[in-house]
């Protein structure tokens, strides 16, 4: 890489980490290309990215953000894996770190809060922005439902007695 092409990665990757919820850093040393090509794309799937750079360049990009104090996490081969929801990134890198022993989770930052590889796993747990929002519409489904049920029930059992009325005169 020339000066100018180092300084426009570093400016372009400050913006992406401006905007960016997470990150986790994550020591790859001993995988394949074929592994990080299944890191890669399984991290896309979940809505993230995965960026593999000179520490020092990234060191630099982490300036003036949120994420800045996670500096000291960046020694040896690092990959950093972000996304804006705060449950894609860390639920994929730990996913593919189960499988794949090479990837050692070594931390990250949520925002201004700084994450050890627990806090990682821990917030990998966490049902992702897609679900909460399914479970929200679900609970909100259901009582208006319910409400149509209990607002129908009383019209059903009038007509219940009302024919029960009718059936009572036609036999007498």
């Amino acid at each position: 890489m020339e000066r100018a092409e180092k300084q426009e990665f570093v400016t372009s990757f400050n913006a992406e980490l401006a905007d960016t919820g997470v990150v986790v850093v994550a020591h790859y040393a001993g995988l394949s290309v074929a592994q990080m090509t299944a890191l890669r794309s399984s991290v896309r799937e979940a809505g993230g990215s995965v960026k593999v750079a000179k520490n020092r360049l990234v060191k630099l990009a982490l300036k003036g953000t949120d994420l800045e104090h996670i500096s000291d996490l960046l020694q040896g081969p690092t990959v950093l894996v972000y996304s804006d929801d705060p449950v894609a990134a860390p639920k994929a890198a730990v996913e593919f770190a189960k499988a794949n022993a090479q990837l050692e989770i070594l931390g990250g930052a949520l925002g201004t809060t700084n994450l050890n590889p627990e806090g990682v796993k821990s917030l990998a747990t966490m049902p992702s922005l897609d679900e909460l929002r399914a479970k929200l519409v679900g609970m909100i489904q259901t009582p208006a439902s319910r409400i149509a049920q209990v607002v129908n029930a009383p019209a059903g059992q009038l007509a219940r007695v009302f024919g029960a009325y009718a059936k009572k005169d036609e036999a007498a």
